[in-house]
């Protein structure tokens, strides 16, 4: 492997100038030899930015510096996986003084840096990383006593900062750079979360309304340089967004300026289903990057496109229709809400069994039918059972690729199987979140397997280690782990719900979100006889506390009963949990966990 030559305990990523976000952060730097003889600065950080260069040396010099995420298992540089990129920066020395130089116009996506050319021994404050993004204020933080899901936030949080640059981009290194829709739009809640993207989105969403087409397709990549435009989950971007915002921040105008463009891309997809209501015409990429195997006796997880394409025509038809409301087109929304029956009996008849199996037995299909509220009342138990049973057939792992992977945990917790999603998060091995962390990411990898077990790498054709999609479990954390989460009547917070919903590999959880009215808060740690919450809501708020496992007339808050403390408005009992309404304040709720 790699032999480290010097090391340091930090190094400095310093911010660059505006547009971008200022920020600070201390890595670990070591500078290797590598068994190929080259000389690599580590970083310690997979990053998006350049580096500033500090060097003195004779006129004329060339100093070259090259770009790498990621070692080979020999420890070598690797650049595979950049295909056409070079990701070089060549520097040629005035001569005489000590000279600094920073490549202000490109960026780079790295972590490793090979210098060729330096004149005298590499010394640690050669290279300093400069890290560049959006400027978006950091608004949402998670820490729990888990320290792998700890550094799975810090990967997320990382590819958020490093692909929101201008335009959220799928990935920062290789010869792409896009503004992929479908990984925005998978990604968009979570990104609510990490920072304000309210300004980000809102003029990215500009952007898709301006480029669409005149028949109503939405295209791949926004700014369009592709041409390709219309796929299922990539151009409902159009829609989901939209919506996502608009509950986040609580503020309509987004909705007002999105509609004609979201009820367009509706239009397109009823034009293509046609009188019956499947969508089954034109290119889609399907639940992208799904699980695959080579064992014999596995058909692969592959769930059939003209499934995936009429669940989404669904669903953004819902989301229309909720639109129509909010801005008092009751007529429209009348009419979506008919259209929105015809596709769900249409989807019925074609894909779901008497019993609740579907035509594509796959996570992502029942994944996205349960999610989208497409299977009648008395079939979902059965369907959700069906995916929890998959995933314990899987032991314990998901077969979701981009499409399936963000609705995978939240259904099997609305459907009573809060252990499995608690099981799939906490998983270490191929495929699962938490595996490329145990190899070392420091960003979330766009496959599953882009380091496979036996350190070798995926296809370099398309193999990013800074890809934010799968990075849409920082949802989940948020809105169940910690149980920090907003009420679709209220928008933007207004109502809070503060429902955490604890499950094994925790026992301790922070969590906060800067809403648009104040710091939200919801702080919990459970021992082997108590369960303590301490749950912070912003002025001008109010909250609705559920804590599990609870007998109402068992808690205590700051050490009073319900009845006499500060700030109560209400306490009962539904089922197993404690539901207690409050307004804004600083509550601290400590009861004895029922076995």
């Amino acid at each position: 492997g790699a032999r480290i030559i010097e090391h340091s305990k930090k190094i400095l990523l310093a911010p660059a100038g505006p547009p971008v976000r200022k920020m600070q952060e201390i890595h670990p730097v070591k500078i290797i030899q590598t068994p190929a003889g080259e000389t690599v600065f580590d970083l310690g950080q997979n990053m998006v930015g350049w580096v500033r260069l500090k060097v003195q040396g004779d006129a004329g010099t060339v100093v070259t510096l090259r770009h790498a995420e990621v070692l080979d298992k020999q420890g070598n540089f690797y650049t595979k996986n950049l295909r056409a990129a070079a990701q070089i920066v060549e520097y040629t020395l005035k001569g005489g003084t000590v000279e600094v130089y920073e490549p202000h116009f490109t960026f780079q996506g790295f972590r490793y840096v090979a210098v060729e050319g330096l004149p005298g021994k590499p010394q640690l404050g050669d290279l300093t990383g400069i890290v560049i993004y959006s400027d978006m204020t950091q608004t949402g933080s998670f820490e729990s006593s888990n320290p792998l899901i700890n550094q799975l936030q810090h990967n997320i949080v990382w590819g958020q900062r490093g692909n929101f640059l201008d335009v959220p981009t799928d990935c920062p290194q290789r010869d792409e750079r896009l503004g992929w829709t479908g990984d925005a739009q998978v990604f968009a809640r979570t990104a609510s979360f990490n920072m304000d993207v309210a300004g980000f989105f809102t003029k990215w969403l500009g952007d898709l309304a301006a480029d669409q087409t005149k028949d109503g397709r939405i295209h791949f990549v926004i700014p369009d340089v592709l041409g390709g435009a219309g796929s299922a989950a990539w151009a409902d971007a159009g829609t989901i967004i939209p919506w996502t915002i608009y509950l986040v921040y609580g503020d309509k105008r987004i909705l007002e300026t999105q509609y004609e463009s979201m009820k367009a891309w509706v239009e397109y997809m009823r034009g293509e289903a046609g009188d019956d209501y499947i969508w089954d015409t034109g290119f889609h990429f399907g639940d992208w990057l799904a699980f695959a195997t080579t064992r014999s006796d596995y058909p692969g997880a592959t769930t059939d496109k003209d499934l995936i394409a009429t669940s989404f025509f669904a669903y953004s038809t819902s989301l229309l229709e909720k639109t129509a409301r909010v801005l008092g087109k009751v007529e429209e929304a009348e009419s979506y809400a008919n259209l929105l029956e015809n596709i769900k009996r249409a989807y019925r008849a074609e894909f779901v069994t008497p019993q609740g199996r579907l035509a594509s037995n796959t996570q992502t299909a029942y994944s996205l039918a349960l999610n989208f509220d497409l299977l009648p009342d008395e079939l979902r138990s059965q369907a959700a059972g069906r995916l929890a049973a998959d995933v314990r057939r899987f032991d314990n792992h998901l077969t979701t690729g981009f499409v399936g992977t963000p609705y995978l945990c939240h259904v099997l917790t609305r459907f009573g199987h809060l252990d499995v999603a608690y099981d799939l998060v906490n998983q270490e091995t191929y495929p699962s979140w938490l595996y490329p962390v145990k190899q070392g990411a420091t960003t979330i990898w766009e496959r599953w397997d882009g380091i496979k077990p036996d350190g070798s790498f995926q296809d370099p054709g398309m193999n990013s280690f800074n890809h934010y999609a799968y990075g849409a479990i920082g949802e989940w954390l948020y809105r169940v782990t910690a149980g920090i989460d907003l009420d679709p009547s209220e928008p933007g917070y207004k109502h809070v719900l503060v429902q955490p919903r604890p499950g094994r590999g925790f026992t301790s959880v922070d969590a906060g979100l800067d809403s648009m009215y104040g710091r939200i808060q919801s702080q919990w740690e459970l021992t082997d006889s108590k369960f303590h919450l301490m749950a912070v809501i912003p002025v001008n708020t109010r909250a609705t506390v559920r804590l599990p496992d609870a007998v109402v007339t068992s808690v205590t808050e700051s050490g009073k009963s319900l009845s006499e403390a500060e700030g109560i408005v209400s306490s009962r009992q539904e089922g197993g949990d404690a539901v207690i309404e409050v307004g804004s304040g600083k509550y601290s709720f400590v009861y004895d966990v029922r076995d």
